[in-house]
């Protein structure tokens, strides 16, 4: 979908990249609030003090994602000796935290405060082809790096130029624990905060389509007064992350706005 047509303050049609126009009542979108009213509609229609309020709606990622293409799983020596020979599989199926301490945490959001990534990065590592071996060549495996914190917008540089740096500091943190890891990588993608927007449609690369802060939650998400899922165009509903309660792929945000479309369109 390219825009959603409106009329009357009202929800007329939908426009598609190929340039087909459907009519529709009602549109329910699963995008961020900022694309929904400034991209996918014509912010002109919107109340000016509604469009102020939802500009001012903070929605700056700090995250970015590392995956590698692994030739060989990653040893963690801190393992030898607490699982059997059998266990070790078990130990990397489910998520590898890299955050030793409090202070550690702090550092490395202390970092992206002001326009840099860590050097040390909190990281959330899974190796899914421990359970689903069809996500690689036989023997070969996958891992994904949540990589924590990495400014929207860097104080040095750009992200086109910098991902690589990205890249190595998060191979060179994860290999302090798994020290084979560098030897048996095949390959690296980056995925930057820039390209969470570009690529994957995250309004200011935020995965949670919006900062989770006291006053952008509950009956403030995305904005006070409109926390119920409906918008001020009739027939425009939200769905997404950015509406309450917000975090997550639980679907409780989807669920919770289908009772109300239910309702609203009875």
């Amino acid at each position: 979908m390219q825009q959603i047509r409106t009329k009357d303050g009202a929800v007329a049609g939908v426009l598609l990249k190929d340039g087909e126009e459907i009519a529709v009542e009602a549109v329910v979108s699963g995008v961020d609030p900022k694309r929904t009213f400034f991209t996918l509609l014509d912010p002109s229609q919107l109340e000016p003090g509604f469009a102020q309020r939802m500009k001012n709606l903070r929605a700056k990622g700090t995250v970015a994602k590392v995956n590698l293409a692994l030739g060989d799983l990653p040893s963690f020596p801190s393992l030898v000796g607490t699982v059997g020979p059998d266990g070790f599989r078990a130990a990397l199926s489910g998520r590898i935290h890299i955050g030793p301490e409090i202070d550690y945490l702090e550092r490395a959001f202390d970092a992206s405060k002001y326009g840099e990534f860590a050097s040390a990065p909190y990281l959330d590592v899974t190796i899914p082809t421990i359970l689903d071996s069809s996500l690689a060549p036989k023997g070969k495996h996958v891992l994904s790096a949540y990589v924590q914190f990495a400014p929207y917008k860097l104080k040095d540089g750009n992200w086109d130029a910098r991902r690589a740096e990205l890249g190595e500091t998060v191979l060179k943190t994860l290999a302090q624990y798994a020290p084979n890891l560098p030897s048996v990588v095949e390959g690296m993608q980056v995925i930057t905060p820039a390209d969470l927007e570009k690529t994957y449609g995250f309004t200011g690369g935020h995965i949670f389509h919006g900062e989770l802060a006291l006053d952008q939650l509950f009956t403030m998400r995305p904005v006070l007064d409109w926390a119920r899922y409906k918008t001020p165009v009739r027939g425009l509903f939200m769905c997404s992350s950015g509406t309450h309660p917000g975090n997550g792929l639980t679907g409780a945000s989807g669920a919770n706005a289908a009772r109300e479309i239910i309702h609203e369109l009875r």
